[in-house]
């Protein structure tokens, strides 16, 4: 395609933005309005599996050693567990490292317990962790069954509601946001249509005089894109802005385990960037199935 051709596209396109006024108004609005909810959703969406995932690697596997075992039996069972399919990494935690464990986690409740300093009641254990989380009851149960095993914990309930929960939110969260981008190139390409058919003996009369579908479509690409472009401008400002204020508003309760969102630097720069080539893409769509109809003269 010639540079002059290429120009006189651009230019077109434009004028068409300017010649359509409050048709041109309403588009980008539609834009806007849907870009805005698929990227705070999109941004949920990726935080809930950011949190899950952390929650999820949290989740391991107890095993407590039968307090007659040997230094051999105990070195034993951790080659064994270590050769278990599905076993990602088992650390040794001795007995006077559970009681510290154990009186750090209750606090000052926790002073009561230093009187077993001298003897120690607890059992020397090894923290294992799956390569999958999803493995962790399929490793306890294999662990269970070893030898010098006094027994294992690793949360059974609540790791298999977890989950079934984390797979849940990411299935509905990928149809939701399927279907706010799937609604809103519906709304794009409807709305773009309004704007065509006020030219469409236009169009015609250019196909009449020998006018080539693309040299027809260039302007209405051009126009679909600046259209998609200009509203994703306000959903990123409002994504930059929101995000940066969400962020600072997580630090006070980033004490809790599972509240930590993904950084703002690169997150929220790459989720705008994601709503820029949605925005355009939709719009371009949009733009292009709609002239389509009025190509067949």
């Amino acid at each position: 395609m010639r540079a002059r051709t290429i120009k006189r596209h651009f230019r077109e396109g434009i004028k068409n933005i300017f010649r359509n006024g409050w048709m041109t108004v309403a588009s980008v609005g539609a834009v806007t309005m849907t870009l805005l909810l698929v990227g705070a959703f999109l941004g949920l969406i990726l935080n809930l599996n950011h949190m899950a995932e952390k929650i999820e690697d949290d989740v391991v596997v107890k095993v407590l050693i039968d307090l007659t075992a040997t230094d051999d039996d105990v070195i034993s069972l951790g080659d064994q567990i270590k050769k278990l399919p599905g076993v990602e990494t088992v650390v040794f935690s001795s007995k006077d490292d559970e009681l510290q464990s154990l009186i750090n986690s209750m606090g000052q409740g926790g002073d009561v317990w230093k009187l077993y300093e001298q003897e120690n009641p607890l059992n020397n254990a090894y923290i294992v962790k799956a390569d999958k989380p999803q493995e962790t009851e399929n490793i306890a149960k294999q662990v269970t069954n070893l030898a010098h095993v006094d027994s294992v914990t690793y949360g059974q309930e609540v790791a298999q509601n977890l989950f079934k929960f984390t797979s849940y939110a990411r299935t509905i969260g990928i149809i939701l946001i399927a279907g706010l981008v799937l609604t809103a190139i519906f709304l794009i390409s409807n709305t773009i249509k309004l704007t065509i058919m006020a030219r469409s003996r236009e169009i015609g009369i250019m196909k009449l005089v020998g006018a080539t579908n693309g040299f027809i479509r260039g302007p209405f690409f051009v126009e679909g894109l600046l259209l998609g472009v200009l509203g994703s401008i306000i959903p990123i400002v409002g994504v930059l802005a929101g995000y940066k204020l969400v962020e600072n508003s997580i630090t006070g309760v980033s004490s809790i385990g599972f509240v930590e969102i993904l950084p703002f630097n690169p997150f929220a720069w790459e989720l705008s960037a994601i709503i820029l080539i949605v925005g355009a893409g939709i719009g371009i769509w949009g733009s292009l199935m709609s002239v389509r109809k009025f190509l067949k003269v």
